[in-house]
This record gives C-alpha cells, structure tokens and sequence, in this order.
C-alpha cells in the first residue's frame, strides 16, 4: 500500500474502476495523493503488478461488512442422536419420536441408532424394522438421507430436515 510498493511499474486502475494503464510507481503514488485516497496493491502476482486508486480504510470496513452478512445468513446444521433400542416399548419410541420431530422442525439432521448387546447381534433385522418404522413416524418432517446401516455393533440411520418453502 502507498509507499510500501517497490514495484517499478504497476497497471494502475482508477477510483471509479477504469483503467488507467501501466505507468510507473511514483507517478500512480502522486495521482493517488491527488485524489487524497490510497494505493492498493491488488494483484501482486501479474506482470506488471496491478493497483487500485481507493480508499483503503472503506474498503477494509466495507470487506469487513460483507463477511458479517454472510456469517449473519448462514444456518448452522447440527446433528442430533436419538437412540433406540432393537426392543423399545411403544411408550418409550413414541417419546422419541417426539424428540425427533422437534430436533426435525427446528433444521437439524437427527442420527436414529440403535446399539446392539450380546445375542441381539443375531436379530439385526428386528432393528432395521424399528428404523423403518421410526422413519414412517417422522416422514412429514424429515427424510431419509442414509438408510439403516450396521456399523460395528450400531445400527444408524440419518435424516434430514424438509426444507420448507
């Protein structure tokens, strides 16, 4: 920026964004004080060197406030977990669910495991079928992004949220 460049020559870009050419150091140093603004070195890497006629601290608080808006605008996904078991009571699955539906319609993806102990190994399809029915209890506000999957001795299934319109 200003008197830092040791450039001989720079292509030199005006204020309003037109160019002025290539001309040497001083010259772009002395046009910028003119104007009372900075010059910036935008492109260091080209042949020759190219430099802006601006503002340097807006320009530093404009860049500063685009990057807020787009953190402003992102929605951070998490994942939640709820866990079942290959032999969960009615009562108890329908409470999860109902954990499930809001982790759904609040934007969160939701992992539906199901851990398996001992002899249970041998009924893994017991669990696929408590995923499936666990997926059909949440179909209006989530759908299935990986279906039930034996992993080790889990069982996951992932959902994801409906977008809505």
């Amino acid at each position: 920026m200003n008197e830092d460049i040791k450039d001989k020559e720079i292509r030199l870009i005006d204020a309003d964004g037109s160019m002025l050419g290539v001309m040497s150091t001083i010259e772009a140093q002395k046009l910028a004080d003119s104007k009372n603004l900075d010059l910036v070195k935008i492109v260091p890497n080209a042949v020759p060197p190219v430099c802006k006629i601006t503002d340097y601290g807006k320009s530093v608080f404009e860049q500063a406030k685009k990057e807020k808006e787009t953190k402003k605008n992102q929605k951070i996904v998490a994942l939640k977990e709820v866990r079942l078991s290959a032999t969960i009571e009615e009562h108890d699955f329908d409470y999860k669910v109902k954990n499930a539906y809001k982790f759904l319609q609040d934007g969160d993806k939701v992992k539906a495991s199901i851990r398996f102990r001992g002899r249970e190994m041998r009924y893994t399809t017991t669990g696929i079928e408590v995923l499936t029915k666990f997926a059909e209890a949440v179909k209006d506000v989530g759908i299935v992004d990986r279906l039930p999957k034996l992993e080790g001795k889990s069982m996951i299934m992932i959902l994801n949220p409906i977008k809505k319109q």
